[in-house]
């Protein structure tokens, strides 16, 4: 099943944090930042700020001289004994992270054999997790995430997922039509976030963005109580300037 997705922000991100995380592993006893940047290849202002992040993430550490080495999260990672558990720690970390940044619960969701999964989330009292009144599996065509996750398909991915879910009305604001859904999903840019308003759930709406590592679809989303709802974009766009570090944890 072919997937659709172009390059967004945060792939550029992780790309470019992927060269730098690189470096500084071919250097055991660490790298200066001048360094760095000549041998990535990178501006300094961009460097300077990949490098907040890489050490926000415990994927980089700075030693007593001011230069860089290889963090812990990073050889959990690289590890491949507890690789999987290090991974769920990391993102979870991540999630959190984002949550409290954001101020809303946030989701990873993939596109596995056929179905929509969650993977992890992170909510709380103050940013409580959409109440899956309907399986997530079967509600793609209503919520953001899902949504997400179809538009990275190619158009034989789409068809095969709706000749298999019937597009239930959830609510009075939920697409019905094949045709309706499909038209949306070709026009939707890959750049801009998915949004649900109370598509899925009344008093819930959602955002969602790409972040497929490899060949499985997958994305980042939030969803937010509907009095927060002019919150959405501004929430929406944090989210998507901030996705780097789940999918380089994804990549690592």
């Amino acid at each position: 099943m072919a997937l659709t997705h172009e390059p967004t922000a945060p792939y550029h991100s992780a790309h470019e944090a992927l060269r730098v995380l690189e470096t500084v592993a071919r250097h055991s006893t660490g790298v200066t930042d001048v360094e760095l940047a000549r041998e990535s290849g990178l501006a300094p202002e961009r460097l300077t700020a990949l490098l907040r992040m890489l050490r926000r993430e415990g994927y980089v550490e700075q030693i007593a001289d001011g230069a860089y080495v290889t963090g812990e999260a990073l050889t959990r990672l690289s590890s491949s004994q507890g690789h999987q558990q290090a991974l769920r720690d990391t993102l979870q970390q991540t999630l959190d992270r984002l949550r409290d940044t954001i101020g809303a619960a946030v989701y990873v969701s993939r596109y596995v054999d056929g179905e929509v999964t969650i993977a992890q989330y992170a909510d709380g009292p103050a940013t409580p997790a959409v109440n899956e009144w309907v399986d997530f599996r079967y509600s793609a065509h209503a919520t953001a995430l899902g949504k997400s996750l179809l538009g990275q398909l190619d158009h034989n991915g789409r068809r095969d997922h709706l000749s298999r879910h019937k597009l239930a009305r959830l609510t009075s604001r939920t697409i019905t039509s094949d045709k309706l859904l499909l038209s949306r999903l070709e026009a939707q840019p890959p750049t801009v976030p998915v949004l649900d308003l109370q598509e899925y759930a009344i008093g819930t709406v959602c955002a969602a963005v790409p972040i497929t590592a490899g060949s499985t679809a997958g994305c980042l989303a939030l969803s937010l109580p509907v009095e927060h709802a002019h919150r959405l974009r501004q929430a929406a766009d944090a989210l998507n300037r901030n996705a780097a570090p789940v999918l380089l944890s994804l990549a690592l």
